[in-house]
């Protein structure tokens, strides 16, 4: 699996996103049982996986972050938001 940038990965939907994740997150539990194993033949592999696993975490929460500021932004036009005195 080649590595894949940050944009690239800005293209794909949220569910190719989750799909990306649950892939990364399953070759990384393989590399880390091979490695426990004795039969990795590439350990340098572990590292680009962590690395694309966690650049594709960040697009996510990106997203994520982006919808609540948006449902927030829709809620102050609409006058739905109620002000919390702390």
């Amino acid at each position: 699996m080649p590595v894949q940038k940050a944009k690239d990965l800005r293209d794909l939907t949220d569910d190719e996103l989750e799909k990306k994740l649950l892939d990364l997150k399953d070759e990384l539990f393989r590399l880390r049982f091979q490695m426990a194993t004795g039969q990795l033949e590439n350990p340098m592999r572990i590292r680009e996986v962590h690395r694309a696993f966690a650049r594709t975490k960040t697009i996510a929460r990106e997203r994520e972050l982006e919808r609540e500021r948006s449902d927030r932004q829709r809620a102050l036009r609409t006058g739905d938001v109620q002000v919390s005195q702390g």
